[in-house]
């Protein structure tokens, strides 16, 4: 049997690539079908009343999400990204189920504990092996069209949940459209992904070949990029507060919008619009952050997301003042999303890449829980304008911590080294041979 031969490049791997952008585009949609439906169900069909309660399914999901990227991030060399990613959709199966048979909201909140796994592993895999595909030379526009991707999703799915919403029950569409998605994917993971190891020696011999061999010890990893490296540290606790206040956008904006009488399919509009212009915007973002380095992105995109969540506090719930400051939230998490992920990975080794990654996704997803709890509570106490000022708060100074701890290095890609070689080759290597 012939050894199919290994390359690094987008153009080069176009078709595994394009591939698992359309898996990430399913990653999305999975969660996008809850962004303007499920806190209403909690409200109308469950019949909550503290916000609290209504956002304790984010709680859940944020929490088994980072988790889960730090195990993803740990196990991806040893057990493989390819398996890790299949075992991400067979956990997603069971979700519509749950949400089908659910007699009390804590059946909602079990189901978001799964969707936690599966977007755990399967995005978390989806980033990894493209950017194993790509190598160093274009990380930026990889993740660019992989978060596109994501979001793209995201956004489809719920401008198109909330609309079926007014024709259905809200409930219904997410159970019919979380089993297509969850189905599909599955599907498309086990026939047709290829895993991403031999791409990952290859990269590490021909860029790092003083480099240590072996992936460090998810202890040291968790140390590098929480708080002994700077690059790492800074890029950890934006990556924090960005999922903070997307929490924040997932769970209290739909009930902030009804509150002041927007109808579901409004709600959906906006819900959509974010992800939206986030989707769209982050290619050429990624793209952008190849050519003038990642620090000067990621502080300015946390200021624009704290801006446009003071313009969104303002408004009153008035649907055109918020749908212009959802365009100007997704614009601002464009800029910093895949230069995040882009600046972990310009810092460390190509062995190191899937734990100190995994790392950084933990503190990113530890957002969604914080986020959720700090709006449900300042949401009580302060009312929904109070929670968001809060939250442009706390963005505009994770924004101020990059600007001063960030070390801004000018991005270099490696040029005239050979990029290629077989995976028997790559075999061989991960062997010692």
């Amino acid at each position: 049997m012939s050894a199919r031969r290994v390359e690094l490049g987008l153009r080069e791997n176009l078709p595994q690539f394009s591939l698992l952008v359309a898996v990430n585009a399913f990653v999305g949609a999975m969660v996008g079908l809850e962004r303007s439906t499920l806190p209403l169900i909690g409200r109308d069909d469950f019949h909550l009343t503290s916000n609290v309660a209504v956002l304790s399914f984010i709680v859940a999901f944020g929490l088994v999400k980072a988790l889960t990227n730090l195990g993803a991030g740990a196990l991806a060399q040893r057990a493989g990204r390819r398996r890790l990613l299949i075992a991400g959709w067979a956990v997603a199966l069971p979700v519509p189920v749950l949400i089908a048979v659910a007699p009390s909201w804590g059946w909602i909140v079990a189901a978001n504990v799964l969707l936690g796994v599966n977007q755990g592993l399967a995005w978390s895999m989806t980033v990894v092996m493209k950017i194993d595909l790509v190598g160093p030379k274009r990380r930026g526009l990889a993740l660019g069209l992989n978060e596109a991707a994501g979001y793209g999703g995201v956004a489809l799915a719920a401008g198109l949940s909330g609309w079926l919403a007014t024709q259905f029950a809200a409930r219904d569409v997410v159970i019919v459209g979380g089993a297509a998605i969850a189905v599909t994917a599955f599907l498309i993971s086990v026939l047709f992904v290829r895993d991403t190891g031999a791409h990952v020696v290859l990269e590490q011999e021909r860029h790092h070949p003083d480099a240590d061999g072996t992936p460090p010890r998810l202890r040291e990893a968790f140390a590098q990029a929480t708080y002994r490296v700077p690059a790492l540290r800074s890029c950890s606790q934006a990556g924090l507060v960005n999922n903070l206040n997307d929490g924040l956008a997932w769970g209290l904006v739909p009930l902030f919008l009804a509150a002041h009488g927007a109808g579901v399919a409004e709600v959906g509009l906006v819900a959509a619009i974010y992800p939206g212009v986030w989707s769209v915007s982050q290619i050429a973002t990624g793209y952008w952050s190849d050519s003038i380095g990642r620090k000067p992105l990621i502080v300015a995109g946390m200021f624009v997301q704290a801006g446009a969540l003071v313009v969104l506090a303002l408004s009153n719930g008035a649907i055109p003042v918020a749908a212009g400051a959802a365009a100007l939230l997704g614009l601002g998490t464009a800029l910093v999303y895949p230069t995040l992920i882009a600046a972990m990975s310009d810092a460390v080794s190509p062995l190191a890449r899937a734990p100190v990654v995994g790392v950084y996704r933990f503190w990113r997803d530890m957002g969604y829980a914080l986020g959720a709890l700090i709006a449900g509570i300042a949401s009580d106490a302060l009312g929904y304008g109070g929670a968001i000022g809060l939250v442009a708060g706390l963005t505009a100074a994770s924004g101020l911590w990059v600007l001063v701890d960030m070390p801004r290095a000018p991005r270099k890609p490696p040029t005239g080294l050979d990029e290629t070689r077989t995976e028997l080759d790559a075999a061989a290597a991960l062997r010692g041979d």
